[in-house]
């Protein structure tokens, strides 16, 4: 892939506050808002003004008040009659007091274009789209109760909305936010399984494999884990294991693979005490993750 050079604008000076982004010959229009600050977008004659009243996605984001799990949720705005549009339905989220994730999102992304020229039927697809790619990575909790339908569209739209995804995660991920990325990419996982000296395996007894990614060391999925913590790192682990008990069966394996941070970390994971990743994850012909 070529480079690409992202606009970032800092509305309010500060890179914890409003952001619009853009990408160079790109129609396409994101922004990064926290929740504090939607009040903000509603009147004036600044850009973030007007281009909440369009037509487009949006996506409110945080983390489960029980399980610190990251949360998601996917929606569309069409404009309305009283010239409401993305503001005004992200505002009746942050009123709905009645919504389960009312009290666990803090900030949002919308995702819009630079014309308008969004219409039901594009949003309809890209929140479907969007929808089934943050399910599939598993990263994030999916708090749609159901998943939108994709409606009817041309082919020729659909490649046109297909690039338009491609950007908009590339923007969505330098904000923060891998939502929507799977934590091993299917290409990354077919190599890692050829170039077998790619993956590590676990030196203990218990029958681990893991891989390392640009974001951290992935425990793949299948992988045994220990069933008795022990005393030492207890909390974390209890913790971690906790968090992640939807992706592990009755028989202490891994259903589906677990991004952890370090090597160090993947290693206290699978042995339930204090363990050194470098110690304990080793590849075929003999390396470590540090000599890696």
């Amino acid at each position: 892939m070529q480079g690409k050079t992202i606009n970032l604008y800092l509305i309010d000076g500060e890179p914890t506050k409003r952001i619009k982004c853009t990408l160079q010959n790109w129609t396409g229009l994101v922004y990064k808002i926290p929740r504090t600050m939607l009040e903000d977008c509603k009147e004036g004659t600044t850009n973030i003004v007007k281009d909440m009243k369009k037509t487009g996605i949006y996506f409110l984001l945080g983390e489960d008040a029980e399980s610190s799990e990251k949360i998601i949720y996917i929606g569309q705005a069409v404009v309305r009659k009283n010239g409401e549009g993305l503001l005004g339905r992200i505002l009746e989220h942050k009123r709905n007091t009645k919504e389960k994730y009312w009290n666990d999102w803090n900030e949002v992304i919308v995702l819009t274009t630079q014309n308008n020229s969004f219409g039901p039927t594009e949003i309809s697809y890209l929140e479907n789209k969007f929808t089934a790619l943050a399910m599939e990575s598993k990263r994030y909790i999916v708090k749609n109760s159901n998943e939108p339908n994709q409606g009817n569209i041309t082919e020729e739209k659909e490649s046109e909305l297909y690039e338009y995804i491609d950007y908009a995660k590339m923007i969505i991920g330098v904000l923060g936010h891998n939502a929507f990325e799977p934590i091993i990419k299917p290409l990354q996982r077919t190599q890692t399984l050829i170039e077998k000296n790619n993956i590590f395996k676990y030196k203990g007894k218990f029958d681990a494999r893991g891989i390392l990614t640009t974001e951290g060391f992935v425990i793949l999925s299948g992988s045994e884990i220990n069933p008795i913590i022990g005393q030492s790192k207890r909390t974390y682990i209890e913790q971690a294991r906790e968090n992640q008990a939807n992706k592990i069966n009755a028989n202490n394996r891994t259903t589906e693979d677990i991004l952890f941070s370090s090597p160090s970390a993947a290693a206290c994971f699978i042995g339930g005490c204090s363990l050194s990743g470098n110690a304990m994850w080793i590849t075929e012909d003999g390396k470590s993750p540090k000599d890696v």
